[in-house]
């Protein structure tokens, strides 16, 4: 049969009161030093005693996702803690409170000189010439070794591809534009995978595995929740889909605005509208079923009956969204703000987010019968503690 199987064909139209309503997805946005945020969406997951099933990420999220794959349930948020203590920015000199707009400029220009520890690091042969032949896998302004050197002592990749949870990172194909998701369900993933999800260009060197070339998943898909839907068999599921950038925002008065609203439009995928179409699909699939097992039992037994049937599907997949906070004075270098206090107030409010959904537990009740997508949003923009 073409269709997709149901995958959990026990759980139907119900949420249980208590526990949880399929397997649970954590799916992680690309965004650079906003990814602070994903690790505080894990910690009160894990405090909670919820484990991922399926991890899926891009770019930083992919960096993420193998720390936690790759790592016993004990050990993940000291890894991620590590991770992200060695990608912080050194300070610079001491005023960061009385001369805050130079501070930050001063970093900026500091990252984009010096490159972030342990993370990247400048490639001075760039600077030879827009046509000086650096070699496919070095063509970028930074050399990704520092990072790869991190990962290497951070996540064991053996563990990430015979353990729990299941391990998918994307990577955009440079040579067909397609996006590519490396899943551990089906093959060994290793560093070059999370190299490869996190090569944005220029910045970044493509990554070449078997033979092809790789860059930042990003590029063509920043929210991989698509490979939840598309998964096959597909199961019930509750999906923590954890965003960096806002999809909506306000009007751009000012150029600092225009640079800041433009990546957030760049990077937010049109999840919305992805997740529309979602709703749509397995709502169809619900509706198959349900005329399916209106005909007589005669002709639900014939093979073309069957054949039509099969493109219904009876799983519920919840989607938790979670959007990382906007702070004070943010520009549109947020995604290279490694500053320790920015590392730590996004890393607190992905925890108090979290801590607030577990409370509320919208996944539970009931729903629909024809709903076989449900989007549980941030109820409100909650707010950052100040600094």
């Amino acid at each position: 049969m073409n269709g997709v199987q149901d995958g959990d064909a026990a759980q139907r139209f119900k949420s249980p009161a208590g526990g949880l309503p399929g397997q649970v997805v954590l799916v992680l946005q690309g965004g650079g030093a906003l990814g602070s945020y994903q690790a505080g969406v894990y910690q009160a997951l894990h405090e909670a005693g919820i484990e991922p099933d399926w991890i899926i990420g891009t770019s930083i999220g992919a960096i993420n996702a193998s720390l936690i794959a790759g790592n016993e349930p004990r050990l993940r948020l000291s890894r991620l803690r590590e991770f992200w203590k060695r990608v912080e920015q050194d300070p610079i000199f001491g005023f960061r409170h009385e001369f805050a707009g130079f501070h930050e400029r001063l970093s900026y220009w500091s990252t984009i000189t010096n490159g972030i520890r342990g993370f990247f690091k400048p490639n001075p042969l760039v600077h030879a010439g827009e046509t000086y032949p650096l070699g496919a896998e070095h063509a970028g302004y930074y050399s990704t070794a520092p990072l790869k050197q991190t990962l290497g002592e951070l996540v064991d990749f053996e563990l990430a591809n015979h353990g729990r949870p299941r391990l998918t990172v994307g990577a955009a194909h440079v040579r067909s534009s397609e996006m590519r998701y490396f899943d551990s369900r089906d093959g060994a993933v290793d560093v070059r995978h999370i190299l490869a999800s996190g090569a944005l260009p220029p910045a970044f060197p493509a990554v070449r595995i078997d033979g092809e070339l790789y860059w930042d998943g990003g590029i063509l898909s920043n929210t991989p929740t698509e490979a939840v839907f598309d998964d096959n068999p597909r199961r019930d599921s509750l999906i923590f889909s954890v965003h960096l950038w806002n999809p909506l925002g306000a009007e751009p008065a000012t150029m600092a605005e225009v640079f800041c609203r433009h990546k957030d439009v760049q990077f937010s995928s049109r999840i919305a509208n992805q997740i529309a179409r979602q709703e749509q699909a397995h709502r169809l699939r619900h509706i198959i079923n349900q005329l399916a097992a209106r005909l007589p039992e005669a002709e639900r037994d014939s093979a073309a009956v069957k054949e039509l049937a099969s493109y219904g599907c009876q799983t519920r997949m919840h989607v938790v969204r979670l959007l990382a906070p906007q702070l004070d004075r943010e520009s549109h270098t947020k995604d290279i703000d490694f500053s320790p206090a920015g590392i730590r107030r996004r890393w607190d409010a992905g925890y108090a987010h979290t801590k607030v959904v577990l409370a509320r537990a919208p996944w539970a009740g009931e729903f629909d019968p024809l709903s076989g997508v449900i989007v549980h949003e941030q109820l409100e923009a909650m707010p950052v503690a100040a600094e």
